[in-house]
């Protein structure tokens, strides 16, 4: 029987008509805070936004019309829900925090979860360990490519209350729903709910991998019959083991069937299979998504080869943060590979990598945190050195990586000891590659495949 999150109440939604005057408060003023306080002001709910962030920019409310937000910064304390119709918290801030803060009265739901109350087009969700933003952009990609309006976004990009506030309406949703999200959902029912994966993850977030497997498959409790569940083949057992859900389900896994140059390896070609399942259903053919496919790019810090000089290959997988996608980064490169790889570890046995390890990696480049977890893991099986900054364990892979080796940025970990996320980090990464090589007129931030069969251009 799966575990229900009973510890925080989720009723009934509200609506449109009964928001307005009620308190609401929203926890967290990041993108997704700032959408949700900006919905709830358009439904006239008396809206109070909670920030931990002392030197939060108050200047951010009045550039979206929030003035009358009232706005508390600093340590989260249980005065701040008093007298709470509704709570809506943002991604990222630990379920256990809301339980340990409330004494909740009224219910507590995500920003996806408001926003849903108000969307009445056809929706295509995604959740999974690895691989949702870039298989979210391929969809998106694919059906805009055969004439349909998209709406792209979610966890990636804008917020749902944002495609609410703009009165937009189009063809299709395509949606990224992280766990964190999704543990925040009553009633949201995608038309196509899509688990792209799962492993061992964000358990510094979530008590323990079954929660994190739980929260995931909330994407498909409120599917009716008529909808459909797209699920990997690989996890068939244990996902019926679990299942509670009605609607209609297909199991994916790679046939090797599609050719889409920008994304490569094996845990692509599963993605290409959930993506194709997801367009099927709205009524696209497979000449259509075998056409689409061919000049899709996406997004970066995602296997971004984004340089090839002096022999020498980059590839920015700053998205890389688990032990799986590490490990599909690998599988994706020739080698020799120099590895570049440290942050926070959020779980998952390093030690499974060892075979790909010893097949492909010359040699590893340890920087920031997490250093012990790999060095355990990995001792006497590849050469290691350690750097406490990202931009010297660059410095030393170039000094060392000569014509046919691949310089890969993989961390395997989260970003959050060095820096903000993985975009700033990816960032990061590409600017020191970029100074030791003295080269100019490329920006980290849009470069794709700079220079692939030219040399590079020096000062």
């Amino acid at each position: 029987m799966r575990t229900r999150f009973k510890d925080i109440q989720m009723r009934k939604p509200l609506n449109s008509k009964n928001l307005k005057g009620r308190l609401a408060v929203v926890l967290g003023a990041g993108r997704s805070g700032l959408s949700a306080a900006s919905l709830l002001c358009s439904l006239g709910a008396q809206t109070r936004l909670l920030e931990r962030n002392p030197d939060f920019d108050a200047g951010k409310l009045s550039s979206r019309g929030l003035e009358k937000v009232e706005l508390i910064l600093g340590e989260h304390k249980r005065e701040h829900f008093q007298g709470a119709d509704l709570t809506i918290v943002s991604p990222g801030i630990p379920w256990s925090t809301i339980q340990n803060l409330l004494a909740p009265r009224g219910p507590v739901f995500s920003e996806l979860e408001l926003a849903s109350w108000f969307v009445s087009d056809p929706v295509i969700a995604l959740t999974g360990t690895n691989g949702k933003t870039t298989t979210c952009m391929l969809i998106g990609h694919c059906l805009e490519k055969s004439g349909r309006g998209v709406f792209t976004g979610g966890n990636i990009g804008t917020p749902l209350s944002d495609y609410v506030l703009s009165g937009r309406k189009t063809d299709v949703l395509v949606l990224e729903a992280s766990s964190f999200q999704l543990q925040g959902c009553a009633s949201f029912r995608p038309d196509v709910g899509v688990l792209l994966n799962f492993s061992a993850n964000h358990l510094d977030h979530h008590k323990n991998e079954e929660e994190y497997f739980q929260a995931k498959l909330r994407l498909f409790d409120r599917q009716a019959p008529e909808d459909l569940a797209v699920l990997p083949k690989a996890l068939k057992s244990r996902l019926e083991n679990s299942r509670t859900w009605i609607s209609r389900t297909t199991f994916f896994a790679s046939k090797d069937r599609f050719n889409c140059p920008a994304l490569p390896g094996a845990h692509n070609q599963d993605n290409l299979e959930a993506a194709y399942a997801s367009c099927s259903f709205m009524e696209m053919k497979m000449a259509e998504f075998e056409r689409a496919i061919l000049d899709f790019q996406p997004p970066a810090h995602r296997q971004e080869v984004f340089l090839k000089s002096g022999g020498v290959t980059f590839i920015n997988d700053s998205k890389a943060t688990t032990v799986e996608a590490m490990a599909a980064a690998l599988n994706a490169f020739k080698g020799p590979i120099r590895l570049l790889a440290g942050g926070v570890y959020k779980g998952g046995d390093y030690a499974l990598l060892i075979p790909l390890i010893r097949d492909k990696v010359a040699k590893v480049y340890l920087f920031g945190a997490g250093r012990e977890v790999f060095e355990s893991a990995w001792q006497d099986k590849v050469a290691m050195r350690y750097c406490s900054r990202l931009e010297e364990a660059v410095t030393r892979a170039l000094d060392d990586a000569g014509p046919g080796d691949f310089v890969l940025l993989a961390p395997g970990t989260s970003s959050f000891d060095q820096f903000v996320d993985y975009r700033a980090r990816g960032s990061a990464f590409k600017q020191a590659v970029f100074r030791h090589l003295n080269i100019t007129g490329s920006s980290p931030e849009n470069v794709s495949l700079v220079n692939n069969d030219q040399p590079a251009q020096r000062r």
